[in-house]
């Protein structure tokens, strides 16, 4: 299990590699419009029917959810633009149980519509953080 979380560590940074920078993502960082404090598309970020970001495969990014709209750019995407410093790599599928934990810690994801089920891009740290909780309480805290 060790070597596994090793691995996905290891793929989740090479996503962070291989991530491009845009002026708008820039825009939108300069203009401190975070998407949690935002959580409409921004009007600055434009909307593409695809990513130019590369996955782990180095094939392009698939879509992850649009309902409801997801990514830090909030285009769909997992992309990690060099704004994102919370690395928004993750593409998981939440729980009940991570959206209590994720709110014990400051991140109340339900004010945004999230409920158990929905997909959504995690940072790569409260992944983590759940996934070493797990003992403490229970698998279904770790999002798939």
């Amino acid at each position: 299990m060790k070597l596994i979380f090793t691995l996905l560590l290891h793929l989740l940074a090479l996503v962070t590699l291989t991530t491009f920078v845009t002026a708008t993502s820039h825009q939108a960082h300069q203009a401190h419009q975070h998407p949690l404090l935002n959580p409409k598309p921004n009007p600055a970020t434009k909307m593409s029917s695809s990513s130019k970001s590369l996955n782990v495969f180095k094939k392009p990014l698939a879509i992850h959810s649009t309902n409801p709209m997801t990514g830090f750019l909030r285009n769909g995407y997992c992309d990690v633009p060099a704004s994102d410093y919370g690395n928004h790599a993750v593409a998981a599928e939440v729980s009940e149980e991570f959206l209590d934990f994720t709110a014990q810690r400051g991140n109340d994801l339900r004010p945004v519509g999230l409920k158990g089920g929905c997909k959504w891009c995690l940072c790569v740290n409260r992944w983590r953080e759940a996934f070493e909780a797990k003992g403490q309480y229970g698998d279904k805290i770790v999002p798939k």
